[in-house]
């Protein structure tokens, strides 16, 4: 797969995504696959389902087709999960944040400042460590096929003492609620689709975000500061219900595997447009951008939470592997 250079890697955390399937038995009836994605249509994860669909489409005939829901059509990515769970919706889009209240593996995955570059991250990913933690979740229903990669209004954020005192918004995710109180912040759970909401009535001071999200979401337009503080680099997931998989004959799961396998290497290209396009178009509206951080001041911050990770000997082991790797 394509490796991002470290110049893509300005935004304040990386989304990539990882494609998830459950196994089961097979039947090879054709049906539509319904998707769901809380992005905008033009976003890169939803062009990579809807390119997952179109290879699908061509392979079969159009005997089996994925039609995509996005913008939150189907929900908010909390109550998608759970649909996803119970086969209301076929193939689901979310946050590492969230599927990790089911997967255990995928929690240490959202540690905060637990890779040192993109290039790392997408080494670990795409080698042995990325193989097994996808193949971790079988035993809540899921088997993984691929990953793929992917403000602040009050005041410039170059330092943790400039974060103190700040209402920051954060995905609906005890990890994420913690990284935020440990850096003297107050953070603040609240669904994706209101926090241009929450920004433009300053029921709070600003969000994670990276840069596609960021623009595409108008965010850049009530928060005037953004910190490339690389905080996180935690990915997103694709998942799809048992029910749907058991759908699917033998050779269909195989192709579905495939599709996903180059629909990832797609969304990272797409996603690098995007991210430099974000960027210009946030700097020109004149939005104020902190690249000097010292992450070692924040690193340390996070002390207490790998800690507290550090009592689970998988959690623990599995830390100290992807660090290991070069």
């Amino acid at each position: 797969m394509p490796v991002l250079n470290r110049a893509e890697l300005t935004r304040t955390g990386v989304i990539f995504v990882a494609f998830l399937l459950a196994v089961c038995a097979t039947s090879a009836a054709a049906r539509e696959f319904r998707a769901a994605d809380t992005q905008p249509e033009d976003y890169p994860t939803v062009q990579a389902l809807r390119y997952m669909g179109a290879l699908i489409a061509e392979r079969t005939g159009g005997r089996h087709e994925i039609k995509v829901f996005h913008s939150r059509q189907l929900g908010e990515e909390k109550e998608t999960i759970e649909q996803t769970r119970v086969g209301a919706i076929d193939l689901n889009r979310t946050n590492v944040a969230l599927i990790g209240n089911f997967v255990p593996a995928m929690n240490v995955l959202a540690m905060p400042f637990l890779f040192r570059s993109i290039e790392h991250m997408q080494k670990v990913l795409d080698g042995p460590i990325g193989s097994e933690i996808l193949g971790s979740f079988e035993p809540y229903g899921f088997v993984g096929l691929a990953f793929y990669d992917s403000g602040n209004g009050v005041r410039p954020v170059r330092s943790v003492a400039d974060l103190r005192g700040l209402r920051i918004r954060v995905q609906q995710s005890e990890l994420m609620s913690e990284m935020i109180r440990s850096l003297g912040a107050e953070p603040v759970e609240m669904p994706y689709g209101q926090v241009l909401t929450g920004l433009a009535n300053h029921l709070i001071d600003g969000a994670e975000n990276n840069w596609p999200s960021f623009v595409t979401t108008d965010h850049y337009k009530h928060a005037g500061h953004l910190a490339l503080t690389e905080h996180t680099m935690s990915p997103e997931v694709l998942v799809i219900s048992l029910k749907a998989w058991k759908s699917l004959s033998a050779d269909d799961q195989q192709l579905f595997r495939e599709a996903a396998a180059r629909s990832s290497r797609f969304m990272r290209e797409k996603w690098r447009d995007l991210e430099e396009q974000s960027q210009h178009k946030a700097e020109a509206a004149g939005i104020t951008v902190a690249r000097d951080i010292d992450r070692k001041p924040f690193e340390d911050a996070m002390a207490a939470i790998y800690a507290k990770a550090g009592r689970d000997p998988a959690a623990a082991a599995l830390i100290e592997r992807i660090r290991k790797v070069e």
